[in-house]
């Protein structure tokens, strides 16, 4: 099978971004293209609820510690030196635990 380069590039189809936009799917050549492919300069974003909630969350604990320092540093430092060992059924036993709460928390 023999190709010809006949010089001239082909048309462009425009190509979907997924939110219902048309894009080239060539890059802009000029100044001028590149000016009209970029999105608006402004963009409004609603979250909901839930992610109010989480982020109202967030904000109130910023000022508190979650994570014991010392308890970390103490880890560590087993680990370095090979003296840590993990308690495989207290760690299956909690995480069966943690399912089973998620599980009854879903609405029914």
């Amino acid at each position: 099978m023999k190709v010809e380069k006949s010089g001239k590039t082909p048309p462009v189809s425009p190509v979907r971004d997924g939110v219902g936009r048309a894009q080239s799917s060539r890059a802009p050549s000029s100044g001028a293209d590149a000016a009209s492919t970029q999105p608006p300069s402004s963009t409004s974003v609603h979250i909901g609820e839930n992610a109010a909630q989480i982020q109202s969350l967030s904000e109130s604990m910023a000022g508190s510690s979650v994570v014991n320092t010392a308890k970390v540093a103490e880890i560590k430092q087993a680990i370095s030196e090979g003296r840590f060992q993990v308690n495989a059924s207290a760690v299956a036993d909690q995480l069966i635990a943690s399912v089973t709460d998620l599980i009854n928390s879903r609405p029914h």
